[in-house]
């Protein structure tokens, strides 16, 4: 019968069929990590050769993906997965600070995280493009996710005085282009700064957006209308 092979069922070694299915996925992820987002790249590995690199046959591989192209998504996901589990929670325990501290601590952990293997950054800004449609149309919907989360903390600085209300999904849009780019080239050694520099600079940009030429924070509106009138 055409279609996948059927999973094995029942407990081995101690182990539930589910959690030997999970054991297999991470090494199959674990192995496309270092040949995906090394050498010798996405295009340029079989099936075979993932196998091999993790400990698995190719049979082992069907049962769990159909393509090599699944593998890459789910990598991609993952990765990205990573870096947004690091943003949210230096945003929880950065919630009670003042806007600028919120926004260096969630980029510091966000920058930290992705830049920490090169593996992600390629996987994430490199072997994505132009594999097919499908994976540009999952690359477009986590960077709009992306948007969504600085929309969302836009709209809630705002609400409370800390940043200019508008519609901030363009400026969010081209922001999230300024970051991958900006950490890609820093990654492949074409930004001569520290991660540090290059965080305070993204930061920078941000508050920018967030708090333009002429606008003040609410509890510093009266003096700086004062200072304006004075001029």
């Amino acid at each position: 019968m055409a279609g996948r092979l059927k999973t094995p069922t029942g407990r081995y070694g101690g182990r539930s069929a589910e959690e030997r299915q999970a054991e297999r996925r991470r090494r199959f992820l674990d192995a496309a990590l270092q040949l995906f987002g090394d050498s010798p790249g996405y295009r340029s590995t079989t099936v075979a050769a993932l196998s091999e690199a993790a400990g698995l046959s190719t049979r082992q591989f069907y049962e769990e993906f159909r393509t090599l192209e699944d593998v890459l998504a789910a990598l991609h996901l993952q990765v990205n997965d990573w870096a947004e589990e690091a943003a949210l929670a230096a945003l929880v325990d950065a919630r009670d600070l003042p806007l600028a501290e919120r926004v260096t601590a969630v980029f510091r952990a966000y920058a930290a995280n992705v830049t920490s293997d090169p593996r992600r950054i390629r996987i994430t800004f490199v072997e994505i493009i132009g594999v097919s449609p499908r994976l540009e149309e999952q690359r477009l919907a986590r960077r709009a996710r992306w948007v969504d989360f600085i929309c969302a903390e836009a709209a809630a600085a705002a609400a409370h005085g800390e940043a200019a209300p508008r519609d901030y999904r363009i400026a969010a849009t081209a922001f999230i282009g300024s970051v991958n780019g900006l950490l890609h080239d820093w990654r492949a050694g074409w930004v001569a700064a520290t991660l540090d520099e290059v965080v305070d600079e993204l930061v920078r940009q941000l508050l920018g957006i967030l708090r333009p030429a002429g606008w003040c924070p609410l509890p510093a509106r009266t003096a700086c209308e004062d200072e304006r009138e004075a001029r």
